[in-house]
């Protein structure tokens, strides 16, 4: 099973660049960020065409995800709960969860949208934080439940030096803040497993390259997009790709699709 990760930056304008992408890679799961479309008005017909099922959870203009699956959904949730139960929703659509059937067994796959963070000297910093401290809590809460959970997203997190093209460079910024990090490793301790780590250490490895000053010419990339996997799904992880060549492409988005092949 293909299980894979993009934030496409617009569905409307990358819509072709999806369509001629999942005709290529064939994914059974695809975990779309930034959608940037209401749930309305998200253009799914082309691809249920392709045999997909589509669930989103979006909003107007900005972030928005979305879960394109071969498989039935016994079980959709959107958003990431709140710590405090009387606070209102957040409204931002960052958070998407479907659960499926696999041979017998229950999978969870969410989409998940991290916020950027930036400026670190605006309220934007302190709702990353906030956010990463609730998703903290709704994955140790799951963990309980020993299922097979895969969190594949774009997670605004540089993990390592090794993970962008000039460590010195992003110093100081929100993806790349010992806070960031270290919320980031703390989902790590609670047992789940980064899948492309899992594979190789190597560096050079990026997701992302900026439109501007050349980035993706001279390589200047960084690594965002990231699959977390609970003990139960690491176990049937069977290798992880990542779809540079995508960026290539005709009106491609920055970022790149990465994938895992899962035993099930």
């Amino acid at each position: 099973m293909k299980i894979a990760t993009w934030n496409i930056n617009g569905i409307k304008a990358r819509h072709d660049v999806l369509i001629d992408w999942l005709k290529e890679a064939k994914p059974d799961i695809a975990c779309l960020q930034e959608i940037k479309s209401v749930d309305e008005n998200f253009p799914g017909e082309a691809i249920e065409a392709l045999g997909y099922n589509v669930e989103t959870h979006g909003q107007k203009g900005f972030n928005g995800v979305a879960i394109l699956s071969r498989l039935p959904f016994d079980e959709v949730n959107r958003g990431l709960p709140m710590l405090d139960e009387n606070k209102e929703d957040d409204p931002q659509a960052r958070f998407i969860e479907g659960v499926f059937s696999v041979k017998g067994s229950t999978l969870r796959v969410v989409s998940l949208y991290l916020p950027n963070g930036n400026p670190v000297d605006t309220e934007k910093f302190p709702y990353k934080l906030s956010w990463m401290d609730r998703l903290e809590s709704w994955v140790k809460c799951q963990l309980e439940n020993e299922e097979p959970l895969i969190l594949a997203g774009d997670y605004n997190v540089i993990p390592e030096a090794k993970d962008c093209h000039n460590p010195q460079g992003w110093e100081g910024d929100a993806l790349f803040r010992p806070e960031s990090i270290s919320r980031f490793r703390r989902l790590e301790n609670l047992g789940l497993s980064e899948a492309l780590r899992c594979t190789t250490d190597m560096d050079g490895i990026y997701t992302f390259w900026d439109y501007q000053a050349g980035a993706w010419q001279k390589n200047h990339g960084i690594r965002i997009d990231h699959l977390l996997m609970s003990p139960e799904a690491a176990g049937l992880l069977q290798g992880v790709e990542v779809d540079t060549y995508v960026r290539d492409w005709e009106k491609p988005s920055d970022h790149v699709p990465v994938w895992i092949n899962y035993a099930a």
